[in-house]
């Protein structure tokens, strides 16, 4: 095998494996990781979860941490005519917390906002 060949093998092998290493890198993205409920909004995606009367709300940029600092946000529940608000508060690396509890099967809109930027607005459904 030439030197010729044994390049241009080698860069199709690298050319075409290329995609792939993006795809492992998102490979938890869309994939909730604390037990909550996944939600995408714009480039940010939201996990909200519920536990022991709290709710949290983790917020990534394609799967990576998500600064809250500064951040403010709030959580509209609809179940069947009945409809909750709950407001969140940073609390800590990409986390907003606030008080309360949702039913399965409730309807979500979550609204969260850093200062300067506008509102980034999704929807779930609480499992």
């Amino acid at each position: 095998m030439t030197a010729k060949t044994l390049l241009t093998a080698a860069f199709c092998f690298f050319t075409l494996n290329l995609p792939v290493a993006s795809v492992y890198a998102h490979a938890e993205h869309g994939q909730p990781q604390h037990g909550g409920v996944h939600a995408e909004a714009g480039e940010a995606q939201f996990e909200i979860a519920g536990k022991d009367g709290k709710l949290t709300v983790y917020a990534t940029l394609h799967g990576a941490p998500l600064d809250t600092a500064g951040a403010s946000g709030k959580v509209t529940a609809l179940t069947g005519t009945a409809k909750s608000e709950f407001e969140l508060k940073p609390a800590g690396e990409n986390r907003l917390q606030g008080a309360g509890k949702i039913a399965a099967g409730a309807k979500l809109l979550i609204n969260v906002q850093w200062p300067g930027k506008k509102v980034l607005q999704a929807r779930a459904v609480m499992n």
